[in-house]
């Protein structure tokens, strides 16, 4: 069982001296999801505790078409149960104890709808919403509605590794900010093609694995005209990586 852990001192990387002559946005990916269950209220309650105003968020549907923030297409790794969230109505997932697989402290944590964080959040966020499914036809049209109906239009970027729904997201709504995760995968190479796709759909930013980051290829990127936000930042040796290469952002779990 992991135990709660106090947020580090965020200016400290073991002692390091990095030099940064820009600045760079921490992201709480899944909200400080380091030091408590991730995609729950505790979490970015934590990540407006720490001052970060900018968080990562995953959605999904319901069974019954409502959309839901949680990361994984199943329940079993994040909740009390097990099984597909798509084959569960709101109501089933709502009663669901979304924070006693982290830790017994956040018993009775539980999923909520993209409408409840931003009813919470609407004032302490930029928010970065990634379609997670690649059968999710209609999320991302359906995500945009909401992010309209609360006037975020211009503090929320739609995300995902799954440039279909980037594109649903552009023709539906192309005042909203796009991001493209990639690649897919921990183990698939850069390929300069992707900046060519990103450009040829009107994509906001691309965001490359942090593995991948380089001076190189984020002037390449800067060069083409995209705002550039690192992905899976993991260890401090990566977020030392993703900063000197000049990336505009970075997610990060310990924000």
């Amino acid at each position: 069982m992991t135990s709660p852990v106090s947020p580090p001192n965020p200016l400290l990387l073991n002692g390091c001296s990095v030099s940064v002559s820009r600045e760079i946005t921490a992201i709480a990916h899944r909200g400080a999801s380091s030091y408590a269950p991730e995609n729950t209220f505790a979490a970015f309650d934590l990540a407006v505790e720490m001052g970060i105003g900018e968080v990562e968020l995953d959605v999904q549907f319901t069974s019954d078409s409502h959309i839901i923030v949680i990361h994984d297409e199943t329940l079993d790794r994040t909740s009390d149960t097990t099984g597909p969230v798509s084959e569960r109505t709101l109501e089933e997932i709502q009663l669901l104890d979304a924070g006693s697989w982290f830790d017994e402290v956040y018993s009775g944590e539980k999923v909520h709808t993209l409408d409840e964080v931003f009813d919470r959040y609407k004032n302490e966020f930029r928010f970065h919403i990634e379609i997670k499914s690649k059968e999710a036809e209609g999320l991302a049209s359906r995500t945009c509605d909401l992010v309209r109906n609360y006037g975020l239009e211009d503090r929320t970027t739609i995300t995902s590794f799954w440039k279909e729904w980037l594109i649903e997201s552009r023709n539906y709504a192309p005042e909203i900010p796009t991001g493209w995760l990639v690649p897919l995968g921990y183990e698939t190479e850069w390929d300069d093609s992707i900046i060519e796709e990103a450009l040829q759909e009107g994509f906001t930013q691309i965001c490359p694995r942090a593995s991948l980051a380089s001076p190189y290829l984020v002037r390449s990127l800067h060069d083409a005209g995209f705002n550039v936000r690192c992905w899976g930042v993991f260890n401090e040796e990566l977020m030392i990586k993703v900063i000197e290469s000049g990336a505009d952002a970075m997610t990060l779990n310990c924000p």
